[in-house]
């Protein structure tokens, strides 16, 4: 962790010192003077000062007011860069060689044996996420039977394409992991372990979008998740298709990149 804090640091400490630089260079381009503007109930005055002298600027001078505005921004936006640069640079100096998170993982073998880790890593959370035991929902004998690379049993094929897309690309799942939602429980789809925070998310496969009993279900279905503060774009996501518009798997691939990592 040490070692992801410094680099994320260094690469926030060049980036300023980068842009204050380039930053610079654009302020030299801009022309002389300082704006003042002075506000009135009869209206709004700009003035161009340079050394001692002042000058009123008219509508005819609104380019020199844009420029001298933009130079001003440009003038702040040096000193803060060069003001929070200056200040990751005294962190990084005084940074400790070692943190608490790499305490454990620092031990010498013949301790670590006995030890017990103080924080879970990112894949040992995962891990433990995923050994909580559950019931998923149960199949009637007649259900279509689809398995996924896991070896679970799913309802169908395109529950199949997102579970192995989700398994593939190394994000944790369950599927129809029981919730509860008020005095009722519910088996989302999918329930989902989002590594970059650790939050549980879930995400519904709505496979008859041209059947009128299934949106129905479907928007009961909203409503009792709701129950639970969770809410669509909120811990709840949807994927649709229908029988003229099937699962678009590139739009799948999108999708999970940018909602589960």
């Amino acid at each position: 962790m040490t070692k992801t804090f410094i680099e994320i640091m260094t690469a926030r400490c060049a980036f300023l010192e980068k842009t204050a630089n380039s930053l610079e260079n654009r302020k030299s381009s801009f022309p002389d003077g300082v704006l003042n503007i002075k506000s009135t109930k009869n209206g709004t005055y700009y003035y161009c000062h340079i050394g001692d002298n002042k000058k009123y600027l008219g509508r005819k001078d609104e380019d020199l007011i844009r420029h001298l505005v933009q130079k001003e921004l440009i003038t702040k936006a040096i000193k803060v860069s060069k003001k929070e640069s200056s200040i990751i640079l005294k962190v990084l100096h005084e940074y400790p060689d070692e943190v608490i998170e790499d305490l454990y993982d620092n031990l010498p073998e013949s301790r670590k044996k006995y030890a017990t880790p103080l924080f879970l890593d990112t894949e040992q959370y995962a891990q433990q996420w995923l050994s909580i035991p559950y019931t998923p929902k149960s199949f009637k004998k007649d259900a279509p039977v689809f398995y996924t690379l896991k070896g679970e049993r799913v309802r169908s094929k395109s529950e199949v394409i997102i579970a192995d897309r989700l398994y593939a690309k190394g994000i944790p799942y369950k599927y129809e992991c029981p919730l509860n939602v008020g005095e009722e429980i519910i088996h989302p789809d999918f329930t989902i372990l989002k590594l970059s925070n650790r939050k549980t998310v879930y995400h519904e496969h709505c496979g008859m979008m041209d059947d009128q009993d299934y949106t129905e279900d479907l928007v009961s279905r909203v409503r009792k998740y709701g129950r639970a503060g969770i809410y669509p774009g909120c811990g709840l996501s949807f994927s649709f298709e229908s029988s003229k518009q099937p699962l678009d798997i590139s739009w799948l691939d999108d999708f999970i990149e940018k909602n589960f990592r």
